[in-house]
């Protein structure tokens, strides 16, 4: 958990510029959605969606300082791949406490079943129910209520308000928040991953192609969590 918090006050509508936008035009909430994992050759794809309500508002005006590094922690609130290990975890743990979260997974066999595409946006569809289930005595989930996307595509047959955004996770807070939930679920799934398969070294890759990655899977072999579709780990199996 994040430890030595100072409290100060934030204008809302500087930090969350984009939700604020939504908010004032009659959303009852906003949920930010980003996944991590498209690109590995191994384990799942996990999506994090990320909400808040016109109603917190109030609540967000005080932010918290992280003491430790001297720096406000809606400002660490970005894209994860700009942050160090240490810095998500506590960033993670500040989401956690302070916004409504959902988390999403589709597993290897998934990918390899429906392609990488198909199970990114399986994968946010379920992180947006499990959002759903976790806060459905908190939220009428029949209000008025739009989704962010990083990327360019909107989820398909998804039939509430939905907007993409390129770049979104350095663009827009929420998507920001939801690209650390996605990614430190994950890379805790490789590191479970590692402690079986400790000789590919998932604790310091997390799977992507890296030159050690590389050479641990001529040497021995896929696992049982590697994409076989994917062509160096579909190479390999000939």
């Amino acid at each position: 958990m994040y430890t030595g918090i100072m409290e100060k006050s934030i204008v809302f509508e500087e930090i969350f510029e984009i939700e604020n936008r939504c908010l004032e035009k009659g959303c009852s909430f906003v949920v930010g959605v980003d996944e991590a994992g498209r690109g590995p050759l191994v384990g799942p794809v996990v999506a994090g969606a990320v909400m808040i309500r016109g109603v917190d508002k109030e609540r967000l005006q005080e932010k918290a300082i992280l003491e430790d590094f001297g720096e406000d922690i809606f400002d660490l609130i970005k894209d994860s791949k700009k942050l160090t290990p240490k810095r998500r975890d506590l960033v993670y743990d500040f989401i956690l406490s302070n916004f409504y979260v959902g988390i999403g997974v589709c597993d290897h066999n998934t990918v390899d079943r429906v392609n990488i595409l198909e199970a990114s946006f399986l994968a946010m569809k379920k992180a947006i129910s499990d959002l759903k289930m976790k806060n459905k005595d908190v939220v009428s989930w029949g209000d008025e209520k739009i989704f962010l996307i990083d990327g360019n595509k909107t989820i398909p047959n998804l039939s509430d308000n939905q907007e993409a955004f390129v770049g979104g996770d350095n663009l827009v807070k929420l998507i920001s928040a939801a690209s650390i939930v996605a990614k430190v679920h994950r890379d805790r799934m490789m590191e479970k991953m590692h402690e079986k398969y400790p000789q590919y070294g998932f604790d310091k890759h997390k799977g992507y192609g890296t030159k050690a990655h590389m050479e641990a899977l001529e040497k021995f072999g896929p696992c049982e969590f590697h994409r076989k579709s994917f062509g160096p780990v579909k190479r390999l199996l000939g």
